[in-house]
């Protein structure tokens, strides 16, 4: 099974030291480990997130074991994920068309080449 690309976006609080912040904690070394690991045992294989603003856009590749569900499902059971959240929710702002909870929201591709 070929692997899949998901694109999200987000806001932060549009405050530059926020925004700085929440750049520190996603340099090279700073993301807590027991974060990266649960991202690839959810079946992600790359990720990256990009900075516009005070906007986020993320890409990931995912394997066939991969799924939304799945991921929220392991990401409330582990203690850490959560205290990440919680840190990072400090810093970040739904879309303004987010509904009650939602965060990253998949966005829909309109072209490829």
């Amino acid at each position: 099974m070929k692997n899949k690309r998901y694109c999200l976006a987000l806001d932060l609080i549009d405050d530059p030291d926020l925004i700085a912040e929440y750049q520190r904690y996603h340099e090279a070394g700073n993301v807590w480990p027991e974060i990266t690991q649960s991202i690839k045992d959810a079946g992600v294989i790359d990720m990256e997130i990009y900075l516009s603003g005070n906007r986020l856009f993320a890409i990931l590749e995912v394997n066939e074991m991969f799924s939304f569900e799945a991921k929220a499902l392991a990401d409330n059971a582990n203690k850490k994920v959560q205290e990440w959240e919680a840190l990072m929710a400090t810093m970040q702002l739904p879309l303004p068309w987010a509904a009650k909870g939602e965060k990253w929201l998949l966005m829909d591709r309109i072209f490829t080449l």
